[in-house]
């Protein structure tokens, strides 16, 4: 974290956002799944990869000695939550507190509650149209919930894990399932991230414009220091064209200037 804040000086950022994962849903593993030398230590007897909790306080600590190391850096701090609609008691004792500034939501899993499995496992398996429909129904009813959160993660988050050997990956293809998600996010009155991993769609920001969508955050999903603002002129350009504006707080998220603010979710 402490690098990572070193990458931001150097790029003259005047904040970064640390939303550390929270996993709370123990993915089942089938034979053949490919697995990390992490995941395999994740790995429990019933066949399922349970993350380790998030170490609520090691987290809060380095985030303070980062933020007496470069006080000229607005450190937030923030939590990305896996599927928290399947997990409202895990989540609330996780929140209690607030301790949280910037709260994600995030769908990692296809399959259900009951047989969870990890996006880029399904992928190896099923056609990637099924996984991508899958994953994006999860997301919508996610998006409907009541679940405490207040932006949703990397929309496109199979796209990651796309076939290299197949037809490419086009937007409009799936584009009633995204535009359903959408809808049910702005109803919602939480905000869209523009993920920077692999770039997202224009057409997806346009179609979150047009389904009422009042706000965006960005996010690089930099895992390493060197990838913190990946993409974010890009991110930025697009995000002016469709509309959405930087306030005066620079760690505000970027408005449609004419929509409401959207209430706390």
């Amino acid at each position: 974290m402490e690098a990572t804040c070193e990458r931001a000086a150097t790029l003259r950022l005047p904040s970064v956002a640390f939303t550390e994962h929270a996993d709370l849903t123990p993915w089942v593993v089938r034979a053949g799944d490919p697995m990390s030398d992490v995941l395999r230590r994740w790995l429990r007897p019933d066949g399922r990869i349970a993350p380790r909790d998030l170490d609520v306080e090691g987290y809060l600590d380095c985030v303070q000695r980062c933020r007496e190391r470069f006080p000229g850096l607005r450190v937030l701090t923030g939590v990305e939550l896996s599927e928290p609609h399947w997990h409202p008691e895990s989540t609330a004792a996780l929140l209690s507190g607030g301790r949280f500034e910037r709260v994600l939501g995030s769908v990692h899993s296809v399959g259900g509650r009951d047989e969870p499995r990890l996006v880029d496992h399904a992928m190896r398996v099923r056609p990637a149209d099924v996984v991508v429909r899958d994953y994006l129904a999860e997301a919508g009813r996610m998006a409907a919930s009541d679940a405490p959160f207040e932006v949703l993660a990397h929309i496109d988050y199979p796209v990651r894990h796309w076939p290299a050997d197949g037809q490419p990956f086009r937007p409009g293809d799936f584009s009633g399932e995204f535009r359903e998600v959408l809808t049910a996010l702005a109803a919602s009155g939480r905000a869209l991230e523009i993920n920077t991993k692999v770039p997202l769609a224009l057409e997806l920001v346009r179609w979150w414009a047009d389904a009422g969508g009042a706000a965006v955050s960005f996010g690089s999903d930099a895992h390493r220091p060197r990838d913190l603002a990946n993409g974010f002129a890009a991110a930025a350009e697009m995000a002016l064209s469709c509309g959405f504006r930087p306030g005066d707080d620079p760690v505000e998220l970027w408005r449609q200037p004419h929509r409401t603010r959207p209430g706390g979710a």
